[in-house]
């Protein structure tokens, strides 16, 4: 007994399945099903997975990486923002070289 049901309610679900659905179609049903099943297992081990690391590991520290700051960049945000192109019609900000606005698709000056 599969599930709580015996071979002829098996056979019954299978007969109407292939009158429904016909039985060239039944493949790609099957094939269907079976991935489905796949994924929700990987997703369920998947997640017990990641309880288990959440609840068994400690939280690593990384005190001993030093952090090297790059003076360069420290203007890159500004030098992006003068070289931004607004757009006339809805006020979008675009980047320099766009000749069309990402938002409304208005042509930039």
């Amino acid at each position: 007994m599969i599930f709580g049901m015996g071979p002829i309610e098996l056979l019954l679900i299978v007969v109407v399945v292939l009158v429904i659905f016909g039985p060239k179609n039944l493949p790609k049903i099957g094939s269907a099903l079976g991935k489905t099943v796949k994924n929700v297992r990987e997703g369920m081990e998947e997640g017990s997975e990641d309880k288990s690391d959440e609840a068994g590991s400690p939280i690593e520290s990384h005190d001993d990486v030093e952090v090297i700051e790059d003076d360069d960049d420290a203007d890159a945000p500004e030098a992006a923002a003068s070289d931004a192109v607004f757009c006339s019609q809805c006020g979008a900000k675009n980047a320099a070289g766009a000749a069309f606005c990402s938002k409304c698709g208005n042509k930039l000056n």
